[in-house]
């Protein structure tokens, strides 16, 4: 673990953040006592739904779409 104070951090906050990455834990001094600590951020996980269930909350469909740009070209709003 790494120790580091306010005015160094920020003249060196690329390295700290490389060394941070490689698995290092750095704490921040302020007045000689922690005030912060970095370390690695988790990956965050992106669950997406599952496909039925979202089709199945979805309103039933009133009109084909082949439908739907005929009439905004008859509109002329495509």
């Amino acid at each position: 673990m790494q120790t580091i104070n306010v005015r160094e951090t920020r003249e060196k906050l690329s390295n700290l953040l490389d060394a941070v990455a490689a698995g290092e834990e750095v704490v921040i001094l302020r007045h000689g006592k922690p005030a912060a600590r970095l370390t690695a951020a988790l990956p965050e996980k992106i669950q997406f739904p599952n496909r039925s269930e979202l089709r199945a909350s979805l309103p039933p469909v009133r009109e084909s779409s082949a439908h739907a740009v005929r009439e905004l070209r008859d509109e002329e709003r495509y």
